[in-house]
């Protein structure tokens, strides 16, 4: 009995380790990510929970250095019984949580294991239900597992696993994740990545027409509405999605531009043009406006189109151009030319803000956020294809 304990403890263990290991350390090597997922669940959220969204942050690194230490006390055996007790709490908090969102579904991609495995609600729900019944197993079995190592032994290891995770945080943060788990990595080829592959299923929806007669309104499917019949009027159409179809690995990249023009293939087809993404104008960190400013001149030293992706608005732009008016005319030819009398350089200086207007293009925030994990980053292409991905910091 006592060795069929031991080895059920100890299966329970070692699977419970490497799934905290590894969701641990798909989240260290991507913290930023990590914390654009809490952010997309504040506000899914809505209501109080918009209020939390400055502590994002904190709880994603809370979230994976729990993650992280629980699995490497586990895989080495220290303190069983507690480490047993605090992976039943986490799961009981996570469990209840997740089939929550499984019902509710505020946002398809749960995130447990960042981009490295992405799997629905309602798998990350089972998955919770199965390793919990992998913690009481533990629970039930810690007598029959001997510890490991002594207690100073013990706490080097934990020190040292948390100095691993932290530094792993810090260093992906100030730069960019040392594993790029997304479509839109080093070497991929975007217009490839968007193709639909002949023959591909497509989404299915259950069409629901909505007529009122004689003041009463009845729902109606496309295959029995009363068609010409003058005595019913239409009032509402309803779509329902019951068959998801393909879906590329990227499927939303789209730029337009001031005038609300569609410029993705004009850049997919460019032989070398550089995009900086700053998705949020508030949130862009402005002591790197500068690289910025100095690249747009590099780059048009070189003849190579320059660009900067946002989902601001145009007023926001606007504003954005207008508050760092001064660093955007400095670098653009002198706003203070003594050879140009004050009309003159007023009118320069207008259309210098212009041409700053012009290189900004729109795109939706999320997909700006997925490229690169940097505000301001960038990202280099040459015929769609990615060659070059960093952070402006590292410019």
């Amino acid at each position: 009995m006592n060795k069929a304990s031991h080895i059920i403890g100890s299966i329970a263990r070692t699977l419970l380790a490497l799934t905290f290991l590894f969701s641990g350390f798909v989240k260290a090597v991507d913290p930023v990510g990590t914390v654009y997922k809490i952010e997309d669940y504040l506000t899914a959220f809505g209501g109080v929970f918009t209020s939390l969204l400055p502590l994002a942050t904190l709880a994603a690194v809370l979230l994976i250095l729990t993650e992280w230490t629980l699995g490497v006390m586990m895989l080495c055996n220290i303190r069983t019984q507690l480490t047993a007790w605090l992976a039943l709490a986490f799961y009981a908090v996570m469990t209840p949580l997740t089939l929550y969102i499984a019902l509710t579904n505020p946002i398809t991609d749960c995130g447990c294991f960042g981009d490295a495995l992405v799997i629905s609600n309602w798998q990350t729900f089972w998955k919770n239900v199965i390793l919990t019944a992998l913690v009481i197993a533990l629970l039930c079995t810690k007598k029959h597992i001997p510890q490991t190592f002594v207690w100073w032994a013990e706490l080097g290891i934990v020190v040292i696993g948390l100095a691993l995770a932290g530094g792993l945080m810090l260093y992906t943060h100030y730069h960019l994740p040392i594993i790029d788990f997304r479509p839109y990595k080093i070497g991929n080829n975007i217009p490839e990545l968007m193709e639909i592959p002949e023959g591909a299923p497509h989404d299915e929806y259950a069409i629901t027409l909505i007529y009122e007669k004689d003041g009463v309104e009845q729902a109606f499917t496309l295959q029995d509405y009363p068609r010409g019949d003058s005595t019913w009027r239409f009032v509402d159409q309803q779509s329902k999605l019951i068959k998801k179809g393909y879906e590329p690995p990227i499927h939303d990249f789209v730029l337009v531009d001031y005038d609300g023009e569609d410029l993705t293939y004009d850049i997919l087809d460019m032989d070398e043009v550089v995009l900086t993404v700053m998705y949020d104008l508030g949130k862009t960190d402005l002591t790197q406006l500068n690289k910025v400013v100095d690249l747009c001149l590099a780059t048009e030293d070189r003849a190579v189109p320059f660009f900067i992706l946002t989902s601001a608005t145009d007023e926001q732009i606007w504003d954005f151009i207008d508050a760092h008016r001064d660093l955007l005319l400095a670098n653009g030819l002198a706003a203070n030319d003594p050879t140009l009398d004050p009309e003159e350089t007023g009118a320069f200086n207008d259309e210098l803000l212009s041409h700053w207007r012009m290189l900004f293009l729109n795109a939706d925030g999320i997909m700006l956020k997925t490229i690169v994990r940097a505000n301001p980053g960038v990202f280099v292409l040459r015929n769609g294809n990615i060659i070059d991905k960093y952070n402006i910091r590292n410019r």
